[in-house]
């Protein structure tokens, strides 16, 4: 079974959706991380306070099928390419040591059920 990492990037008001969206679709466990946006542009300012856009980092491991799943549904979930609000990206994993059985087998799972439509 081949695996990958799926990263989502995305507004933090958006981060409960963005898990139930992944969730429906295969995600069975999620990695949450709080992050700061900065585009290329100046920062913006109000009153000498700098604003910086507060991001949700969420990271999955997920079959490598169930990952294209999962990145499809958050990006048409969240309306990504529309609002441009948040990146989703994915990376092969070539070693992996430590999801439990149980997660494997509802990973092989999904997927015979899958062959089986």
């Amino acid at each position: 079974m081949k695996f990958s990492v799926v990263v989502a990037i995305i507004d933090q008001k958006d981060e409960e959706k963005a898990i139930d969206i992944a969730k429906a679709n295969g995600a069975g466990g999620v990695t949450q991380m709080k992050g700061v946006g900065m585009g290329l542009n100046e920062k913006k300012t109000f009153f000498g306070l700098t604003y910086e856009r507060p991001e949700a980092v969420l990271v999955f491991v997920l079959e490598r099928r169930t990952s294209v799943s999962v990145m499809k549904a958050l990006k048409h979930g969240l309306d990504l390419e529309n609002s441009a609000k948040g990146l989703i990206f994915t990376l092969p994993i070539e070693h992996l040591a430590g999801i439990p059985a149980k997660q494997l087998s509802a990973f092989s799972n999904r997927l015979k059920e899958e062959n089986e439509i």
